[in-house]
């Protein structure tokens, strides 16, 4: 059994499965995210303390079409089977995408489901996330790099409804800067000029049937976890930005799941480093109508 102190993760996703009284956690495992790719582990626990694993969950074959840059799996269960959405960087023109992949259980092993990335093939793309909306059409929610646009996007598309391919053009939710909090990244200025950064979006409702979503940038130079709410409650806004991070301690890439007895938990990694990025599950509520951190990991 492992601490969450000894488990090295970015990205933490987490899948919480009532029938066994337990939690799945999944993210970007390699222990160099930035270099060549091995695959995607997932631990699992019973309180959020103590996890057992790692278990391989998915391992590229010889003709998988990306080699580096294996990020920020999601598992969702959808039209009875097992989806993983990912970010690869692809081998025939080096850009980032999030393609997805299926499994027949929770544990894997995940293989591909899209041919390649979903996201435009002329973009770079991270960070996909699922989302379906009221009428029970999927979108994929996900950033437009910086690298392309300077200022971070994150954009939604209409995905076919086997989740194997786009179903329309995508569209620009907002810009990193339009949120009050955000500051240009300053290691990329003398580069780039003003560069802001968009990571992780992931969209939940709250109990009252607000529509928000989570996602990360940088204040100060570091990462922060910010936090926006559709004013018509659907995916295409508008998004109305909060003025404050969620989180502004070096920290973010977050989803939120519920806990085994009803709680609402956000997880997030931290600090932002490799090899030293660790999961963290902090209790959040919402009070008059914004979401708000209301214990921290040591009440786990």
């Amino acid at each position: 059994m492992l601490d969450r102190k000894e488990i090295q993760i970015r990205d933490p996703y987490v899948v919480t499965v009532p029938g066994e009284e337990a939690y799945y956690l999944f993210g970007s495992t390699d222990r160099n995210i930035w270099g060549k790719g091995t695959g995607f582990d997932m631990y699992r626990s019973r309180d959020l303390r103590q996890w057992e694993g790692p278990f391989p969950v998915f391992r590229p074959g010889a003709d998988f079409f990306s080699e580096e840059n294996f990020w920020a799996p999601e598992v969702y269960f959808y039209q009875g089977r097992h989806f993983m959405f990912a970010t690869f960087r692809r081998k025939d023109n080096g850009r980032l995408g999030t393609a997805v992949l299926t499994a027949d259980r929770l544990e894997g092993p995940y293989i591909p489901h899209s041919r390649g990335p979903v996201t435009p093939e002329e973009w770079n793309c991270l960070d996909g996330s699922l989302f379906v909306d009221e009428t029970g059409n999927p979108w994929m929610v996900f950033c437009h790099e910086w690298t392309d646009v300077l200022d971070g996007q994150v954009c939604a598309m209409r995905l076919k409804g086997d989740l194997s391919a786009a179903a329309g053009e995508p569209v620009t939710l907002f810009r990193a800067s339009e949120a009050p909090w955000t500051t240009p990244l300053e290691s990329k200025r003398e580069k780039f000029g003003e560069v802001y950064v968009t990571d992780g979006p992931f969209l939940f409702r709250s109990d009252s049937g607000g529509l928000f979503m989570l996602w990360a940038s940088f204040l100060d130079n570091r990462y922060a976890l910010g936090i926006a709410k559709s004013a018509s409650g659907q995916v295409t806004g508008p998004w109305r930005q909060e003025e404050q991070p969620l989180f502004r301690s070096d920290g973010g890439h977050g989803m939120v799941f519920r806990t085994l007895d009803g709680k609402l938990m956000l997880t997030i990694h931290t600090p932002n480093r490799t090899p030293d990025e660790r999961p963290v599950f902090l209790e959040i509520a919402e009070e008059d109508g914004k979401i708000r951190v209301v214990s921290g990991p040591e009440s786990l």
